[in-house]
């Protein structure tokens, strides 16, 4: 007892602290060390404060002051870093800066590594689904698209209304500078460098006529009050991009409906949408959006996977939030295993929904008229198409069909509430590709997948989520965001990993 002790001799054979140490120990992570230039003061060894950082995550352990505080009192920690002690504000540097820039890579190196040891045997069926984290933001600081430009234009009738009384009172000198400062504004939302450029002409007429008190007064508001509205409903556009709101404290985020046990609906709160894909309940991709919804993910999630692994899945398997006609053709076009449901895949499968009658799905179509016939054998002329436009700018062919006439169908409130006759808008190329999911989904194959889906990318987020407690970020941005949930990804392999080892 006399001499010190040996943490090594006390830690088991094939502890998680173990194989997160020989994992790490395992990975190429060269562009990690490349972030360090050298010079100045000694380093703490990156390797190191990965392999705390990764071991921290596993113990649910997500503050950088309780990190820092382990380091000194819990003998894992204490054996993982080799004694080293980095302080909270080292151990957040490494994780919100040094970490951010190459975690991509990092997860990159633990996808070889699982395939080198085995747990990975095939990158077959790519199970994906998507979750609403919290983000580090108050939710009561938010920011929305309409009301920013709703009170743009109420400048804009103020700036109007201003301009007009400074006419007036230079009506005696020189009518022609208000008249074409209001000429000036036309119909688009007025700019701050149009609204300086005018107060800096007014202040120079101004100069000329120190006496008028009420031009003096009107100048001033235009000056103090309208111009940093107008910088501060610029900003404001500028950080919602093609969203419609935002909040203040972290200006990445996207106020999104958070399920809550206790409420029906969720509540609605700042957050992230994480998109997650798993094969053999190991992650093998995630990213993070500011989209709400799923659909919208579907491509830019499996590009980044693509980017990270270098290669995508066989088979795509996801629920219903992402069936739609531009990730259908992306699937195409990529040549992947279409296994992904649509919003109503469900319900067509149940014997409800084929005795609706008055739902189009269940209207005979007939190809040589190109018609669709109700169950009043009432027929549905081809009318007119159009165009829609998804957020991502991706077109679709919309055609609409009419009825001949349903003013004495008895069954006219029953099939439509408009007030005129039965309206059809059909999308045929996306009835194809549905057609194509629908029997991809309910063949052998697909029933197996459907069956799984629910074990693999469900359970890692239960894990996540239930079992480590992690429901919200704590650091803030979207690059931060990403590297945070990064180390939870790679935390759960390697704690997958211990899983398998210990059996």
């Amino acid at each position: 007892m006399m001499l010190p002790m040996n943490l090594s001799d006390i830690i088991p054979k094939n502890h998680t602290v173990r194989v997160v140490n020989n994992a790490i120990e395992r990975m190429d992570i060269k562009p990690l060390l490349s972030k360090y230039e050298g010079g100045g003061t000694s380093s703490f060894n990156p390797i190191m404060m990965l392999k705390v950082l990764v071991y921290a995550y596993i113990e649910k352990t997500f503050s950088s002051r309780k990190i820092a505080k382990a380091l000194y009192e819990n003998i894992y920690f204490m054996w993982l870093s080799g004694g080293n002690k980095p302080d909270f504000r080292t151990i957040n540097r490494f994780r919100s800066t040094i970490l951010k820039d190459v975690m991509d890579e990092v997860f990159a190196s633990v996808l070889e590594l699982l395939i080198d040891e085995g747990y990975i045997v095939k990158f077959e069926n790519y199970f994906l689904d998507g979750t609403k984290i919290e983000a580090n933001a108050n939710k009561y600081t938010f920011v929305w698209g309409k009301s920013v430009a709703k009170n743009r234009e109420k400048l804009k009738e103020k700036v109007k209304k201003l301009l007009s009384e400074i006419d007036k009172l230079n009506a005696a000198e020189d009518k022609a500078y208000g008249n074409d400062a209001l000429d000036g504004l036309g119909k688009e939302p007025i700019s701050s460098e149009k609204l300086e450029e005018m107060v800096k002409q007014l202040d120079e007429r101004l100069s000329s006529t120190p006496d008028n008190r009420k031009l003096k007064k009107t100048v001033k508001t235009l000056k103090e009050d309208c111009l940093p509205r107008c910088k501060k409903y610029e900003e404001h556009e500028k950080n919602l991009g093609d969203r419609n709101n935002y909040c203040k404290t972290d200006v990445d985020t996207t106020f999104m409906r958070m399920k809550e046990d206790h409420m029906k609906n969720g509540q609605l709160k700042p957050g992230y949408n994480v998109q997650m894909g798993t094969e053999g309940q190991f992650v093998l991709g995630y990213s993070i959006h500011q989209s709400a919804t799923d659909t919208e993910c579907m491509k830019e999630h499996l590009d980044h996977v693509e980017k990270v692994s270098g290669t995508l899945p066989e088979n795509v398997v996801t629920d219903g939030g992402y069936g739609s006609e531009e990730n259908y053709e992306y699937l195409k076009g990529k040549g992947l295993g279409n296994y992904v449901k649509y919003n109503m895949f469900n319900p067509e499968q149940k014997r409800s929904f084929k005795k609706k009658k008055f739902r189009y799905e269940n209207f005979q179509y007939d190809t040589q008229n190109d018609e669709f016939i109700c169950p009043e054998n009432k027929r549905l002329l081809f009318s007119y198409t159009y165009e829609e436009k998804s957020k991502r700018g991706y077109k679709s062919t919309i055609r609409v069909y009419e009825c001949e006439d349903c003013s004495s169908c008895p069954f006219h409130d029953e099939c439509t509430k408009s007030k005129g006759n039965r309206k059809i808008r059909y999308n045929p190329r996306l009835d194809e590709l549905k057609t194509k999911a629908r029997d991809n989904l309910n063949s052998e194959k697909g029933l197996k997948l459907r069956s799984m889906r629910g074990i693999e990318v469900e359970s890692v987020f239960g894990r996540i989520k239930n079992n480590w407690g992690f429901r919200r970020f704590l650091l803030r941005g979207l690059e931060k965001v990403k590297t945070e949930w990064g180390l939870i990804c790679i935390a759960h392999n390697m704690a997958k990993m211990a899983t398998i080892l210990a059996r």
